[in-house]
């Protein structure tokens, strides 16, 4: 969190003593504080993990979800209006910013937005286009059993700082070059579910983790052996493309 400048977050991890995710969140700086984001879905919450290390440390915890809202805007062009709105950059769901505002004023201030010309995505729509980006997301992708090396999220540590737990992990698979497993972004031209395995020639490689609407490509993330990221992949559907080619 050192450099961390007003009103800006970066993305952060808490790892096990084995170098797993345990949880993957927002950090933001706000006047002097913290404010902890992280998605409701994950089955640990990042304030009762570090609510026992609270006794050995000068600071408090405390849990704000049903007094506040995050509204996440993409790109440009959000009206914020009111001194109880917290601009936070980059946005945690991708390139733009998020507003920080009163449970109690949400539904006026979504009322305004919308009338802006910003237009409204569900929840569903966030999920297709994360897909499209072929980015992991935990809960969906990956669990507690992941490395961060395997789901892309090397840059959000600090390997300047000091000793951490799971530092002797993930240097390991640092100083190796790679990691166990690794994600994919894909397509398929036919359906496929989440769970179907991913196979190379007669080999089961690795499973298909999420998928998006056939409409917008057949889009998917599979998470396979890392030494089979360059070779032919397939489900039982038929053949994989490789979206994210190096």
């Amino acid at each position: 969190m050192e450099g961390l400048g007003d009103r800006r977050s970066r993305r952060s991890l808490l790892l096990t003593p084995t170098g797993r995710i345990r949880a993957d969140f927002y950090v933001a700086a706000v006047d002097g504080s913290f404010l902890l984001l992280q998605p409701p879905e994950q089955s640990e919450g990042v304030g009762e993990i570090l609510r026992p290390y609270v006794l050995s440390s000068d600071v408090q915890i405390e849990e704000r979800s049903d007094r506040f809202a995050l509204v996440a805007v993409l790109g440009e062009g959000a009206v914020v209006d009111g001194s109880d709105v917290v601009v936070l950059t980059p946005s945690v769901v991708g390139p733009g910013h998020d507003l920080v505002v009163p449970s109690d004023t949400a539904t006026p201030f979504l009322e305004r937005l919308r009338a802006s010309g910003l237009v409204e995505a569900v929840p569903t729509d966030l999920e297709q286009w994360r897909i499209r980006q072929g980015t992991p997301r935990m809960g969906a992708d990956f669990g507690t059993d992941a490395l961060p090396a395997e789901a892309g999220l090397e840059d959000a540590i600090d390997f300047t700082k000091g000793c951490f737990l799971g530092q002797e992990s993930v240097a390991r698979v640092r100083n190796l070059g790679h990691p166990p497993r690794v994600f994919l972004h894909v397509g398929s031209h036919a359906p496929i579910a989440p769970g179907a395995s991913v196979v190379s020639g007669d080999v089961v490689v690795g499973e298909v983790t999420s998928v998006g609407s056939p409409l917008h490509g057949g889009d998917a993330i599979v998470r396979i052996r890392w030494d089979a990221d360059r070779k032919r992949l397939a489900t039982a559907a038929g053949p994989l493309v490789l979206r994210n080619a190096k």
